[in-house]
């Protein structure tokens, strides 16, 4: 196996994990809305997760670990994807808030900082943010 083989086994495998995470999100309250499917399809796509990953992933979506990619900008990106799969439905529910905070901690912010993020993304965040808008937004000083 050559180098580059084993970095795009490592890049898929997060990739799936990341994907993991946004089918527990969207399905948190029990069933998959019209919408969160239209957008974990997207993601799904954007990943480049296959149409047998994608169904094993919705079946047990728990059992992939979190692989938080090294650099800062790509971990902000992951916390967008799951907030855009949240406010689909146009609203945050206290699980969901709970199962974020969770995973941002597991991407490798810190307690404090996972908090601020998300309690700011809350505010700001209105379902229809592309990445640039949300990073600008989230960094800018209040």
């Amino acid at each position: 196996m050559s180098f580059t083989d084993l970095f795009e086994s490592g890049e898929h495998s997060r990739n799936l994990g990341h994907f993991a995470s946004i089918a527990n999100i969207a399905s948190v309250d029990g069933t998959i809305n019209a919408e969160e499917e239209k957008l974990l399809k997207r993601f799904a796509r954007k990943l480049d997760i296959e149409e047998d990953e994608y169904a094993e992933v919705l079946k047990n979506p728990g059992k992939y670990p979190i692989n938080p990619p090294n650099d800062s900008e790509r971990r902000l990106e992951r916390m967008h994807d799951l907030f855009e799969m949240i406010f689909a439905d146009h609203e945050i529910d206290d699980h969901e808030r709970f199962l974020i905070e969770r995973y941002a901690i597991g991407l490798g912010y810190s307690v404090e900082t996972a908090q601020h993020l998300i309690k700011r993304s809350i505010q700001i965040y209105s379902g229809g943010l592309d990445f640039e808008d949300y990073r600008y937004l989230l960094n800018k000083k209040d």
